[in-house]
């Protein structure tokens, strides 16, 4: 039988805390951790709800990841995230030593693969999973902002 726990599957899973940021007014990303294909952290950005730059979705994950494994390093999980992480974010995973980053988007102005953001030499990254969902929460959420 077909595992059913597929790159896509993780990435709804991220899509869905996208829509709740946008919910809120936040900059729609979303994100979840993985482990053993099972979620161990959920998140979404919450910069504005927070009044806190960091507050990134891969942040809050990473952190309530650490929480869960009770350690700081995510050795064996992946990150399924909405948009391409910023610098920021890829140096905290970076030192989070993830095995595996997916994320939809390509953001082509803060990217950490534009910027030359360097990630754990054993990092694997994927991109492009339900990208087109990603791009177009974002596409809707900067309109609603310009009306």
């Amino acid at each position: 039988m077909e595992n059913p726990f597929t790159d896509e599957y993780f990435m709804k899973k991220a899509l869905q805390e996208a829509e709740m940021a946008f919910e809120k007014g936040e900059v729609p990303v979303g994100a979840v951790i993985v482990v053993d294909d099972k979620i161990i952290a959920r998140s979404h950005n919450l910069t504005e709800l927070l009044h806190d730059v960091t507050a990134h979705a891969e942040m809050q994950a990473i952190t309530s990841a650490a929480n869960y494994i009770g350690g700081k390093y995510l050795k064996k999980c992946t990150m399924y995230v909405t948009l391409e992480p910023c610098q920021m974010c890829a140096g905290a995973l970076y030192w989070s030593q993830i095995s595996k980053i997916v994320f939809g988007a390509r953001d082509e102005q803060r990217g950490f693969m534009t910027l030359g953001t360097q990630l754990h030499p054993k990092t694997e990254v994927v991109s492009g999973i339900l990208a087109q969902e990603a791009s177009d929460l974002m596409i809707r959420f900067f309109a609603s902002k310009r009306k």
